[in-house]
């Protein structure tokens, strides 16, 4: 029988060298015997990350992630298997997530870049949607990305029902209706759905393993 093996992420936020840190040996050379040291660890990323912003009095959208995180550190926690054999998701890969308040409610979209824990887009924002439709448009927006860019990475979205959208459909079978707010949703739905029957990619489309791989780092850390 598999056994459950957590991930942990440490937090300096007080030490020699404030930082987040995918290793105990790296965070306690920067608090080991520090005055005053301040530090803990996390098993997300994303609280990691806002515990971080938190500590230094930062806004997180203004942290440069890529000097904070250790060359890799996104995509090594990432990849750290909570069950032992289960390799993880693929390094070189995006992921992508939205977010709703309310259904419909104002919804919005991203993509990260798994290995270094970037954001490479983000939209929204937009007024009436649903999550459903917020993931469906962040994996065409994945592929457009992906196209423009030449890269044959995968993308992970942790929604069944948009990737069967997208994969199956080609369409966004939503049941979202025009409110008289929501006109750039739909503005972004046509455009959508017109690249998905016009463009063919061989970029793997993939789910996200939330139960054995942790909330997929594209999360907006909501619920």
């Amino acid at each position: 029988m598999s056994k459950k093996k957590k991930s942990k992420l440490y937090v300096v936020g007080r030490g020699r060298r404030p930082g987040i840190f995918a290793t105990w040996d790296e965070a306690k050379a920067q608090v080991d015997g520090y005055p005053g040291a301040k530090y803990k660890s996390f098993t997300s990323l994303i609280e990691a990350k806002k515990a971080y912003a938190e500590w230094m009095g930062l806004e997180e959208a203004s942290v440069n992630w890529e000097q904070v995180l250790p060359a890799g550190a996104a995509a090594q926690f990432a990849t750290k298997s909570r069950l032992i054999g289960d390799p993880g998701p693929k390094t070189q890969a995006i992921c992508v997530d939205a977010a709703s308040s309310g259904n419909p409610g104002p919804v919005e979209y991203r993509g990260v870049d798994l290995t270094t824990g970037r954001e490479i887009f983000h939209r929204g924002p937009l007024a009436d949607g649903t999550n459903n439709v917020g993931e469906f448009l962040a994996l065409v927006h994945g592929l457009q990305y992906l196209q423009e860019k030449e890269l044959d990475w995968p993308i992970y979205s942790d929604s069944r029902i948009a990737l069967g959208w997208v994969g199956r459909h080609k369409k966004a079978r939503t049941n979202v209706k025009p409110t008289g707010r929501n006109g750039r949703l739909f503005v972004l739905i046509e455009q959508a759905e017109k690249w998905l029957a016009e463009n063919k990619y061989a970029n793997q489309l993939l789910k996200w393993d939330t139960e054995n791989w942790g909330e997929i780092p594209a999360d907006f850390g909501r619920k």
